[in-house]
């Protein structure tokens, strides 16, 4: 990321996004995208970015969130949080800049105190030019104001409806906390890197702001924030975990140091809470923060008694969130897959097959990572992958998939959806980072099929035979690779589905 300027703490009054006619919660036929990278359960319902639909029944229905910020423009929710009626969503959207680079950009927030509904606009928490100085007790302290997008994207929010707080993590731009509904923030004041604690009775005088060449800091650049049962306050960063048990005054700060009794690593991108009787454990993902000279290694890293003492569990696995059922049962979302313990982090079991015995070809992508989890008050687990939103009533034996598929014949069919023999998707598809399209089609009353893929001059470079004879729609899946094994170049592909003497044709586009 690259460092530029913050946005004026007191931005105008929230816009209210809702069109005149239109409802809040539009019914929508599964998910609005495959790749889930957020999920929120609260009781039954399960809210799933990154447009923000939401299941109440198990996944027979699922809405759709009418904000503009989401349906209409470039805004994604790159964080959820739910309590009660009241829905929270950090959105954020990802560009290139000058040299190519992909980056996270903030773009404010959607709040509903109705479920829903209706939903409200709030600001990026950005600084003014002037925002120079930050006051911690007696102590003026010097400030980098953070004015761009670029460095405020939301990865994580927690709202406290007990304290009217809400907390953001915000990368560059730090922890910021609104006591107001998101109208106005204030950055959360942690340790410096040389400093593990900070105490509102001593005085000091560091930058605040994060880590820029040889001035700032690496704990001043935030990826994940909880406020806990008990009300204490945790923020990960990348100089590890800070935790507050003063409303966010004073903190303590706990990084790698090599031992197995502390972080795996100093990147702390996730930590969950899981309830039980006592004192809740918190679960982090701790990952290897390697540009800033540590040894440090991924994992997951749970304290069980707020913080006094760490162990250190999955060493070596990338992690990405967590949900949990019951008193011992943990789901851990990661690279490689879904972990599974149910023995309270002892022993692991992972998932990676996803598998529907009733629909084999829902089968998820074999590279495919699984990025959040969650777990609905029925005792359905909800694992969100780069490849769809997979549910499991067993435990995680079986799975059921849902993907952002539509039928190919619709009641009411538009421009958006119109009625249709076959198509592909994704569409553009890249074979590198999507590894294979879907092709849909209908079997009739059930018959085997072949799907031939030819290039724009017509050349057969594919064919696939689908020995399946499941009647009705179905899919096929081609990886982008020609019958000799190689990969096809980018460009318009065309193919024909041959199916119980019928034939349907389709085109894809080839675009890394």
């Amino acid at each position: 990321m690259t460092l530029a300027a913050p946005a004026a703490r007191a931005q105008p009054g929230p816009r209210v996004f809702l069109r005149q006619g239109a409802q809040a919660l539009r019914p929508v036929p599964s998910i609005a995208r495959n790749s889930v990278a957020n999920l929120h359960a609260e009781g039954n319902e399960l809210w799933i970015g990154p447009l923000l639909n939401v299941t109440r029944d198990g996944g027979a229905t699922f809405f759709l969130a009418d904000a503009d910020s989401l349906t209409n423009g470039v805004g994604r929710a790159y964080s959820i949080d739910v309590e009660g009626r009241t829905v929270w969503a950090g959105l954020g959207f990802s560009a290139s800049d000058a040299d190519g680079n992909e980056v996270d950009l903030a773009n404010g927030f959607v709040v509903s105190t109705d479920g829903g509904e209706t939903f409200a606009y709030r600001f990026p928490p950005l600084d003014a030019l002037g925002d120079t100085v930050e006051v911690y007790n007696t102590s003026r302290l010097r400030a980098l104001p953070i004015i761009e997008p670029s460095q405020a994207a939301p990865f994580d929010i927690d709202f406290d409806p007990v304290t009217n707080t809400l907390y953001s993590a915000n990368t560059f731009a730090g922890v910021r906390r609104s006591t107001d509904g998101g109208q106005t923030w204030r950055r959360v004041i942690l340790p410096p890197d040389n400093l593990t604690e900070l105490r509102p009775d001593a005085a000091y005088n560091f930058l605040v702001a994060p880590k820029v060449g040889n001035a700032g800091h690496f704990n001043y650049i935030a990826f994940s924030v909880l406020v806990d049962e008990a009300g204490t306050v945790w923020a990960g960063t990348f100089k590890g975990v800070n935790r507050s048990e003063d409303g966010g005054v004073g903190w303590t700060r706990s990084e790698w140091t090599g031992s197995p009794n502390g972080l795996t690593g100093s990147w702390v991108i996730s930590i969950e809470e899981q309830p039980r009787a006592g004192r809740n454990p918190v679960w982090m993902a701790t990952w290897n923060a390697d540009s800033a000279g540590e040894q440090g290694r991924y994992g997951i890293t749970v304290t069980r008694n707020g913080g006094q003492t760490f162990e250190q569990k999955l060493v070596g696995e990338r992690v990405y969130d967590f949900a949990f059922a019951g008193a011992s049962t943990v789901y851990a979302a990661g690279e490689r897959g879904l972990f599974i313990s149910d023995d309270d982090g002892r022993s692991w079991r992972l998932v990676r097959d996803f598998f529907d015995p009733a629909r084999p070809e829902d089968a998820i992508r074999p590279d495919a990572s699984v990025f959040s989890v969650a777990v609905t008050a029925d005792g359905a687990v909800w694992a969100g992958t780069s490849d769809g939103l997979f549910k499991s009533t067993d435990g995680g034996s079986t799975f059921r998939a849902f993907r952002a598929a539509v039928p190919l014949r619709s009641d009411a069919p538009t421009a958006a959806t119109p009625n249709v023999d076959t198509y592909a998707y994704p569409n553009p598809f890249s074979p590198d980072a999507d590894r294979f399209t879907r092709i849909r089609f209908d079997a009739g009353g059930g018959t085997t099929a072949r799907i031939r893929v030819f290039s724009f001059g017509m050349t057969l470079v594919r064919t696939i035979d689908d020995a399946r004879t499941a009647p009705g729609e179905r899919e096929a899946v081609w990886d982008g690779l020609d019958d000799g094994g190689l990969r096809v170049a980018n460009g318009v592909y065309f193919y024909t589905v041959e199916a119980g003497g019928t034939s349907a044709k389709g085109k894809v586009i080839v675009l890394e």
